[in-house]
This record gives C-alpha cells, structure tokens and sequence, in this order.
C-alpha cells in the first residue's frame, strides 16, 4: 500500500490567532508524528499576491507563521516546511498546467463568482471590475502546490473542497492527454475540527477583528480574554455551556475531565468573570513555554530563514526530478 501524503498551505496574510492553533496547527502537528504518512507544510506567499497585501505585512506575516509552527514543535526533520516561493518549480507548473485548465472551469470557482456577484449587487456595470487574473486563476496555483509532492490527502475547510475538487479535474485531464503522471488528491474535511469564535460571538477570523493572536503577551492575552462576549446572567445563577465562546475556547485546549469540571462551574453559576480569568490562566499556561520560543526565534528571523531554506532544499530535492518528467512528457526537451 502507498503511503499516504498529506498537503496543508498557509496563506502569509495575518498573524496566527488561537483559532488557527486549535482548528489546524495543532492538529497538523500532532498529524506529522505519524511515521506512516509523509507531511508538506508550506507558507503560501504566492497566494497571497491575490489579495494585494502590503509586502511588509506578507514579510512580517511569513516570519510569524513559520516561527509559531517552529515553537509548537513541527519536526522539520522529518515533514517538509517550505516557503511556496522558495520553489522555481512550482510557478513553472502552474503556467503548464493553465494550458490544461478549461476556462469554464475558472468561472466556477466560488472566489471568482463571489466577486462577480459582489460588483453585480453593488451595480457595477463591469462584473469583473477590480477582479486580477492571480484572484480568477487562483485554483490552478492551488493544483500546482498539491500535484507537485504528489499529495493524496489534502486537509481543507468546506470553502476549500472546490479547489481540490479541481486539482484533480486538471490533474485527469493532465494524465488522458499524457498518460499518468499526477496523483489524484483528495480533500480532507475535518468534521470534528474546533472552529473557535472571537470576541463578538461570530467565528473568529482576522477579517472580523475579533480574533486573539496565539502569542499575545500576558497583558494583551488578559485584556483581549476579559472583552469576550458574554449573556446577562448573574453570579449564582445556572449558566448554559452550548451558546458561551468562554467555554467553547476552554474546551478547545483542556481535557475532558478539566471539561467536566467546569461544566459543573456552570451549573453552579459561575460568574463572568471569575470564568474568564480561568480562560485566561488556562490558555495562558498551555501557550507559555511555546511563547517564549516563538519570541526568540521572532528576535532572530535568519534562524528561521534557514529552517525554510533547509525545507526548500529537501522539497526542491523532489520537485525537479518530478518537473523534469513533466516538460519530458509535454514535449519541452533537449534536442540531441
């Protein structure tokens, strides 16, 4: 039997917040432990370039990504942890692989018709108004990052299923035109994946402002902890755990039985406050010794460049042989 390859990219857009922690990096990392499946972590900057971010940000945003899964532990021995850009091979692909990209395919990509939409509602006379060709062309960067490692299982959120639904349509298309080359992947949805709310109740994203970074210091963790939305019950009065971010976030960090107990808190009326001092001491020791390590490597950035030019050297180690084989196989090939 194959090994199994999983896949997961990280967008260079924000500051990992505890949401991020608990619904991927957490997860990711415990995942790479597994000697019976093989890992790729990969910052994706490319990506990034669809938004028109702030090239300082997308800077600061990769040094931040790449040092907190460094902190929480990620073997980078043994899983590969590489920067999107830091591999030729990859741009390389995707303009193959747009000339096996029906444009059909690209007009039904959720991004791209959201924001058509967006400028349809807003009266626009232009449907495609402020819409690039890296937003519309998007999935086919996606196709190369995934096709590229052979990935076989792709852990995505259900916004995400599409893109790897199409990595595959163009991957089959790739292979009838040909003959076998690519792996077909498949999209891994986690049912059970924690989705953390912010501080206003909504789900907690960078785009809301409601989000706590992973690594905010004591001060700001308690500050940012003691603006979470709560109800107007009293102390002493039954307090419900299934509509509390509060308990919601405890949850996602402690262990059934600490779950129990508190639970239990809650039934007896545990008052506001006293509850998120409990979060905040809580998250704030599971977070600290990984806090420490995050803010050396953060003071110290050519020590995690180099774990990411380390990364590019074994993922590139596999990606040229394999982009070889691909210009072969398309006919771009050395005469005599």
């Amino acid at each position: 039997m194959t090994q199994d390859v999983y896949l997961t990219g990280i967008t260079t857009t924000g500051t990992p917040h505890i949401g991020n922690y608990v619904g991927a990096i957490r997860p990711g990392i415990a995942a790479s432990k597994d000697p019976a499946t093989e890992h790729f972590y990969f910052l994706a900057d490319y990506h990034s370039l669809a938004k028109n971010e702030d090239p300082d940000r997308i800077v600061q945003s990769t040094l931040e990504i790449a040092a907190s899964w460094m902190a929480l532990g990620l073997d980078t021995e043994r899983a590969y942890f590489y920067r999107q850009s830091d591999i030729p091979e990859i741009p390389e692909l995707t303009w193959i692989l747009t000339g096996m990209t029906a444009k059909g395919l690209m007009n039904r990509a959720h991004s791209y018709k959201a924001s058509v939409q967006a400028n349809v509602e807003s009266g626009n006379k232009d449907p495609d108004k402020a819409v690039t060709m890296a937003l519309y062309s998007y999935p086919i960067l996606m196709a190369a990052d995934i096709l590229m490692f052979k990935s076989t299982k792709v852990p995505v959120g259900r916004d995400q299923k599409q893109h790897v639904e199409m990595a595959r349509d163009i991957a089959q298309r790739f292979n009838h035109h040909y003959g076998e080359t690519f792996v077909l992947p498949e999209p891994v949805i986690g049912e059970n994946t924690a989705v953390l709310k912010g501080l206003d109740g909504r789900k907690m994203s960078k785009s809301y402002n409601n989000a706590i970074p992973l690594f905010a210091d004591e001060k700001r963790l308690r500050k940012l902890v003691m603006k979470i939305k709560t109800n107007s019950l009293e102390p002493g009065e039954p307090k419900d755990t299934s509509d509390s971010t509060l308990f919601d976030i405890y949850k996602a960090f402690a262990t059934d039985d600490e779950v129990a107990a508190i639970e239990k808190r809650y039934a007896e009326g545990i008052a506001w406050g006293e509850m998120k001092q409990v979060l905040f001491e809580y998250i704030n020791d599971h977070i600290k010794p990984a806090r420490d390590e995050y803010e050396r490597l953060i003071s110290d950035a050519a020590i995690v460049e180099a774990e990411l030019q380390k990364g590019a050297v074994k993922a590139r180690e596999l990606a040229a042989p394999f982009l070889a084989q691909i210009r072969d196989a398309i006919g771009i090939r050395k005469l005599g």
